[in-house]
């Protein structure tokens, strides 16, 4: 059996995915792609979800580098990492600007 490894752009792209992949995390960054800087306060008072989801939502998208700054009490400041922002969406551009199949019959 062949060992066929992923390239570093499928693996980036994929963690990108994985922390972009719920509702809540989506509504995060919405919230803080809205901001003028970094967002001081609990996110959880602006957003319909409570403390303990808004943390482990926050340590996500912190370890996959879409956000920095103190998630924890009582230093609470949040920021888009904007270098690895503009990577996701390169990556993401990149990937959903692929040419695909248009022939007649494909995949019928």
């Amino acid at each position: 059996m062949e060992n066929k490894e992923y390239t570093a752009r499928q693996e980036q792209l994929a963690r990108f995915a994985k922390a972009l992949g719920h509702p809540a995390r989506i509504a995060i960054m919405d919230f803080l792609l809205k901001q003028k800087c970094c967002f001081f306060g609990d996110i959880n008072e602006v957003l319909p979800i409570s403390k303990a989801t808004v943390s482990q939502h926050l340590k996500e998208l912190k370890e996959a580098g879409l956000i920095q700054g103190e998630i924890e009490t009582p230093k609470v400041k949040y920021c888009v990492n904007i270098e690895n922002w503009e990577m996701a969406s390169k990556l993401f551009s990149e990937f959903f600007g692929q040419n695909i199949c248009k022939q007649e019959n494909c995949c019928q």
